[in-house]
């Protein structure tokens, strides 16, 4: 026979520092292992999306634009060195022909510098005009990726925390049906229901804390949605127990000698010295005398 049925209150069941301790130690370890199971969400949705790659002629546009900014990069390197040459050649020519001295391998020297200097300017402006040529259709190709990349990366956090939400309302739905459950039965067992409920109401925090912090638009309604669906289970758990109570009340009243109805001690008589209803009644079964709210008559023992 449970408690209830023996007319025993869980309220006034006491729990021992044992078993609360054991409770507290629960709920951390249910929290290792929920963090767990919350982490593997992200890895999860991370492998089931794919995060697409360019295509063959959008990567065979966007690798060779690469490749021409490379070689405007090291053109330009090269015509920048090609015009230091030509502007010391050209300032030792100076120097000398100011000196008055003629110098034949000085203008060679300068002429040569030039030389190499235009064909670095005409190198340069050939692979710029390519990379001219070419970026448009790179550019496009690049848009496409990024944006299909952002759509994937998108879906990944939003089916993310999808998963997420569903793992917690399932956790504290599970946490408050247990609680329940043990209640109704008169369970020792409730300090462990409690700890399923903390470490469920535990890991809503950390997931409230987790989008708060990382995620925007349109996933700032995460939390919120998060924190109603929490409040909803919390108003209907504290709704069962009231219901629960009101079953109980009269019954604890009746235990403690006292009317099952408005609590006022009870005498001897019939009926209630405070509310004035009736506290004896007519046994179903043996007819005897029997007080309202008692789970068993006295005389006969039926309920």
């Amino acid at each position: 026979m449970s408690t209830v049925e023996a007319g025993l209150e869980i309220e006034e069941i006491e729990t021992t520092k044992s078993e609360k301790t054991l409770a507290v130690v629960l709920a951390v370890f249910l929290f290792i292992g929920g963090m767990w199971a919350y982490a593997r969400v992200d890895d999860s949705v991370r492998a089931a999306v794919r995060v697409p790659a360019a295509s063959g002629s959008d990567r065979a546009a966007i690798d060779a634009a690469a490749r021409a900014r490379e070689q405007v990069v090291a053109a330009e390197e090269r015509e920048r060195r090609a015009l230091e040459q030509l502007t010391l050649a050209r300032e030792t020519y100076r120097t000398a022909l100011d000196a008055g001295h003629s110098a034949p391998g000085l203008e060679r020297a300068y002429e040569g510098t030039r030389a190499a200097h235009t064909e670095a300017e005409r190198n340069l402006a050939a692979v710029r005009s390519r990379l001219a040529a070419i970026a448009p259709a790179a550019a496009s190709s690049e848009q496409r990726l990024a944006e299909a990349q952002r759509r994937a990366l998108h879906r990944q956090a939003l089916l993310g925390f999808v998963v997420r939400l569903l793992l917690v309302v399932a956790v504290l739905g599970c946490g408050y049906f247990l609680l329940g459950a043990l209640r109704r039965r008169g369970s020792r067992y409730l300090p462990l229901g409690l700890a399923w409920v903390a470490f469920a109401a535990v890991l809503a925090l950390v997931m409230a804390g987790d989008y708060v912090t990382d995620y925007v638009d349109p996933l700032d309604l995460g939390p919120l949605v998060l924190a109603l669906v929490g409040i909803a289970f919390t108003l209907a758990a504290f709704t069962a127990l009231q219901a629960y109570l009101r079953r109980r009340l009269p019954i604890k009243r009746v235990r403690k000698g006292e009317c099952p109805f408005c609590g006022y001690p009870a005498r001897s008589g019939g009926h209630c010295e405070g509310c004035g209803r009736e506290v004896l009644g007519e046994c179903a079964s043996c007819a005897r005398p029997r007080r309202v709210g008692t789970l068993h008559c006295g005389t006969c023992g039926r309920a």
